[in-house]
């Protein structure tokens, strides 16, 4: 359950937020929705795959951080181990909305900032400060409004690449079949990526057009991502190393 409201000054003047990360808070999990306007830093660390969601059917964007449903390789009991962490995580229990302002009782709709009042991470004893004594943004908020600002962008972005990768028929599912040092198998399925064959297959109008429209890198940088399924399997590999000398 969730208890969003409307972030304030005055309500939330000593609020605070506990931004480590540790399965307490929800951080073991699979995988995370991501978006395009991530992808750079992404792809340095995390596989990033279309995925259907389960529920609309709709295409998305995830990273996938272990090879299990609840389980995050790149989580330890303190630590994500990682130089960059995904908005939906790192933007803790923030969220962006809507907000109606016009004078007349209009259409005329701003971003504002809401806040999950349930959420493990609200403090008023320990973690980051939201609001200085005076009422003003600390630097910590400054950050969630970046952070969220960039989700709400790549949303948008979001829209355009998929209908642009889904018209020129360059999604394509990729199926991982994983054999771990202990001989356990991992077959995991429901994920897809970019084509780097029809890709490259493509003529040099639509190339043209797709570079234009700043789509071209979003495929690059998903291609060049899948080199991180190694990395995962390598973490898994030594974590079943680890605990089978303990």
């Amino acid at each position: 359950m969730t208890n969003t409201v409307l972030l304030d000054n005055v309500s939330h003047i000593d609020l605070q937020v506990i931004t480590q990360n540790s399965a307490e808070y929800g951080d073991n999990v699979g995988t995370v929705q991501v978006f395009p306007s991530e992808f750079e830093a992404l792809q340095k660390e995390y596989p990033i795959f279309f995925r259907k969601d389960a529920d609309s059917g709709q295409l998305q964007t995830i990273a996938m951080l272990g090879l299990q449903q609840d389980e995050n390789l790149y989580l330890d009991e303190n630590n994500w181990n990682a130089n960059y962490l995904p908005s939906v995580i790192s933007r803790g229990p923030f969220l962006i909305g809507f907000q109606d302002q016009s004078a007349d009782g209009g259409d005329e709709k701003t971003l504002v900032v809401h806040i999950d009042m349930d959420n493990s991470r609200i403090s008023k004893t320990e973690g980051e400060t939201v609001f200085t004594e005076f009422g003003g943004p600390t630097s910590y908020l400054n950050n969630i409004n970046a952070i969220l600002m960039n989700m709400y962008d790549g949303v948008q972005i979001s829209k355009t690449l998929y209908a642009a990768f889904t018209a020129l028929d360059l999604i394509e599912p990729v199926n991982l079949d994983i054999e771990l040092v202990n001989g356990e198998r991992h077959r995991l399925h429901g994920n897809y990526t970019v084509s780097e064959k029809k890709l490259m297959a493509l003529d040099g109008d639509a190339l043209s057009k797709l570079n234009a429209a700043g789509l071209l890198k979003f495929a690059f940088l998903m291609i060049t991502s899948m080199s991180n399924v190694k990395k995962l399997v390598d973490m898994k590999n030594h974590r079943l190393s680890v605990n089978a000398c303990d």
